[in-house]
């Protein structure tokens, strides 16, 4: 599998997918925990809404912080000084015969730190940012389940839908898929042999002030071209760029469905059948200033660095793959979240869409699918959101808002 590879053939053989340009990149083995955990949605939490795949330092808790990050003994991603956590959630196979739901395995994380943007030195900038201590940031949103906004608006609401990719990978002979292309239409259609390809770019801009934000969107920002571009002025500080790449192997369960009858029998956590809730969390560990030497001094155009070998940073350690991938920690929320199972773990019927699915909690759970038009992103703003778990409804009375916990 993808994770027991030396990282230099890891970056080089990722599928068939197209390589992306970086600085470096962090690779990460089997997850470090597969929870309903969320210390930046949920903080406190136990459980939250959906479950999760976890990757990196192993005091990742619903309760965490940059300081018990920095205390971790271990982490199942290659370099060292990267205490880190990186999730998202986990993928289910929809038995079309049975109706129980099943894990689908994946091949680890890959994690491209980028250089992008008009802030990058090289595009004539004044240099990119490590990430502030303590730094929080999302991307994506679970209630999603269609796209909104006119591809290439360039609004920030636009840029987070474009952020959200997939991809079919196919045999060379086949047609394949993505979400560029067929973007309209949510996840393929077919057996994908090669995996499913899911990615997602995180913000590279931040307000210089907050380290989070109540919707844990408006302090950070995209890039006006989501891959380059400027920052908008509200977010003047520019940092590396963030892209996630996890390959799921759908391809295992292609004997126990037919694509001319069955629709497509992959479902995230959330409930979503669509793949438009895929989304990503980031919570900051690294030793900021081992991360900024590395940004200021390890993209040599004429050594490795320049061309994203992580190994050929002095500044970076890598772990290998089989030490890394020892560190796991037990799951603080005792539920059954693999073999097979009658319903997705919480409260996450399956929601199609195309309106934003409605949020609900495990102690009043509904798991009937609400009627076409009736569904809330509650507890949502704009592209991010607020508490997963919890049901809020605003009522505005006389010039200000009552706000009602579910």
């Amino acid at each position: 599998m993808l994770f027991w590879l030396p990282t230099q053939l890891l970056l080089s053989t990722v599928l068939f997918s197209k390589p992306a340009d970086a600085w470096f990149r962090v690779a990460c083995t089997t997850p470090l925990v597969q929870v309903r955990l969320d210390p930046i949605v949920s903080p406190g939490t136990s459980p939250s809404n959906h479950v999760h795949t976890v990757h990196g330092a192993n005091k990742f808790a619903s309760n965490s912080t940059y300081d018990t990050l920095r205390t971790s003994t271990c982490s199942n991603c290659l370099v060292s000084q990267d205490a880190s956590n990186y999730w998202f959630p986990k993928l289910y196979f929809h038995d079309p015969s049975t109706g129980l739901f099943e894990p689908v395995a994946d091949g680890g994380l890959l994690v491209y730190y980028e250089n992008r943007g008009n802030g990058d030195v090289s595009n004539g900038g004044p240099g990119l940012k490590a990430f502030p201590a303590g730094l929080k940031m999302i991307s994506g949103s679970p209630v999603r389940r269609s796209r909104k906004y006119t591809p290439g608006e360039g609004s920030q609401e636009e840029l987070a839908e474009r952020a959200v990719e997939w991809e079919c990978l196919r045999y060379t002979n086949t047609t394949g898929y993505n979400s560029d292309t067929n973007g309209t239409v949510g996840f393929p259609t077919t057996d994908c042999e090669a995996g499913l390809n899911a990615r997602i770019h995180m913000p590279a801009c931040w307000d210089g002030v907050n380290l989070d934000s109540a919707n844990h969107t408006s302090h950070t920002a995209f890039l006006s071209d989501l891959d380059n571009g400027a920052c908008p002025s509200t977010h003047p500080v520019p940092l590396m760029k963030l892209l996630y790449e996890v390959t799921w192997d759908v391809h295992s369960m292609a004997s126990r469905w037919d694509p001319s009858k069955d629709a497509w029998p992959f479902v995230y956590s959330t409930g979503d059948p669509t793949g438009y809730s895929w989304h990503a969390d980031f919570q900051n560990g690294w030793d900021t200033t081992v991360l900024q030497n590395a940004i200021d001094k390890c993209n040599n155009p004429n050594d490795q660095t320049g061309v994203g070998i992580t190994e050929a940073c002095s500044f970076l350690t890598v772990v290998n793959s089989t030490i890394a991938d020892e560190c796991k920690i037990s799951p603080a929320v005792n539920e059954t979240i693999d073999g097979q199972l009658d319903k997705l773990p919480g409260c996450n019927p399956l929601q199609s869409g195309p309106q934003d699915a409605t949020l609900r909690s495990d102690s009043n759970c509904d798991l009937s699918t609400p009627p076409p038009g009736t569904t809330k992103s509650a507890g949502y703003s704009r592209f991010g959101y607020v508490q997963e778990g919890i049901l809020y409804l605003a009522f505005t009375l006389v010039g200000f808002s009552v706000l009602l916990s579910l």
